[in-house]
């Protein structure tokens, strides 16, 4: 693997901190659009410059989870360490690597900042260097915790991120004040990637759109804006008559005061068909249902077909119970990750793997309804009229999650 491989911008992240105009920044800034080729250029940078700076200290590899962590970086860059002479022992169970060149020997633990009590797991250790993938994924507390572990003599700091609201706290804090926090910033684009080819670049143009297409393909920090699913089209959604399929789930959104919506779903042929939904409004019917009432319409719901599971509100936890002690059907917590969930449903939108009938008049009219608040400063839909969109985002993230062979691309990078 020659140096001459890398874009000029890859090959900056990789030598950045030995070069005499650079060398003397605490830090580096990489964003940009996915598939730019940031991420195995960071990593590998952060390795080399640690093992050429250090012997024998602690340094920190950190991402959204250790699980995406190991998918993003530590599986791609093992493989091209070992190209360049490096030896390593990767201590899976204990969560790090100690990594070999020239004589010298370093650890480099994996954490994983999802939420604000993981800043607890990184506090107390002392760091040579910390790189940060999927920054903007991460809360404060853990970003600013795995900084204050810098505290050897010498210590640099790695960002890497894709882009999100411009009133994200790493834009404003960290981005729009790189010089102030001597920083080196370095915008990525999808041509920045020689591996990736214009057959790719265009795949990922066509998977996105509105606010998701301005992050993903053109690498801004925008704010999303207007319906959340401006894909969506009933001439080319919408369909009517029977469909044969060979499998079936159920997903709910449960309400007490706010809507009840079920949708049963079928696949065919790689495409999932939502073909009945049940949707109640206690407000505007003027009477509360039970959970009885509610499980009743699910079992009328499913009538003629064995639903795999039905994916539940996991704030529902009275209707779940509901569900198991009647036995018949399998409940499950749905993954109640908006924003990754919006992702997923838009990938799936513009790639044709969700259809809709004709008769699911309720989702069919929240489309056209559900809408970013664009006054929260940060990616927020609306909380109305999104009782139907949630069901269908439980449906597709579990669908996700599991694989299934039905969506060709990840919306991850």
């Amino acid at each position: 693997m020659g140096i001459n491989a890398f874009s000029k911008k890859q090959r900056l992240t990789l030598k950045w901190w030995n070069l005499p105009a650079y060398k003397h920044y605490d830090a580096i800034i990489c964003d940009g659009a996915v598939r730019s080729g940031k991420t195995l250029s960071m990593s590998l940078g952060f390795v080399l410059w640690a093992s050429a700076s250090f012997s024998g200290e602690a340094f920190a590899l950190c991402g959204k989870t250790v699980t995406s962590l190991r998918r993003n970086v530590v599986t791609p860059l093992l493989p091209k360490l070992k190209e360049l002479g490096f030896s390593y022992t990767y201590q899976v169970s204990r969560s790090y690597i100690d990594i070999t060149f020239n004589g010298r020997t370093n650890r480099f633990y994996l954490f994983g900042g999802k939420d604000e009590s993981s800043a607890a797991l990184i506090q107390g250790i002392t760091l040579a260097g910390v790189f940060l993938d999927e920054t903007a994924l991460m809360p404060r507390s853990f970003v600013e915790q795995a900084l204050a572990r810098c505290s050897v003599s010498g210590s640099k700091m790695w960002f890497n991120c894709n882009p999100d609201n411009p009133s994200h706290w790493f834009y404003t804090q960290w981005i729009k004040k790189a010089e102030e926090k001597n920083a080196l910033y370095i915008h990525f684009t999808m041509d920045d990637n020689p591996s990736l080819s214009e057959k790719m670049k265009n795949r990922y143009k066509r998977l996105y759109s509105g606010a998701f297409y301005e992050r993903f393909v053109l690498g801004k920090w925008t704010a999303s804006e207007g319906v959340v699913y401006p894909m969506f089209s009933e001439t080319r959604h919408v369909f009517s008559g029977d469909i044969p399929c060979e499998r079936y789930i159920v997903s709910c959104d449960y309400g007490t005061v706010n809507p009840t919506s079920m949708g049963l779903w079928g696949l065919n042929n790689g495409v999932w068909y939502r073909l009945r939904e049940y949707y109640y409004s206690s407000r505007k019917e003027g009477i509360p249902r039970t959970d009885e009432e509610h499980y009743a319409a699910l079992e009328k719901l499913a009538e003629g077909v064995k639903p795999e599971k039905i994916i539940v509100d996991p704030s529902a936890a009275s209707f779940i119970e509901c569900i198991r002690r009647h036995g018949k059907f399998r409940a499950v917590k749905a993954d109640n990750d908006v924003i990754t969930g919006i992702r997923r449903v838009s990938t799936a939108l513009r790639q044709d793997k969700l259809r809709f009938h004709e008769s699911c008049r309720d989702i069919i009219r929240e489309f056209s309804l559900y809408r970013w608040n664009e006054n929260s400063g940060a990616d927020v839909p609306v909380k109305e009229n999104d009782h139907a969109m949630d069901d269908m985002r439980y449906f597709v993230s579990d669908i996700m999650k599991d694989g299934g062979g039905i969506f060709a691309l990840s919306v991850t990078r």
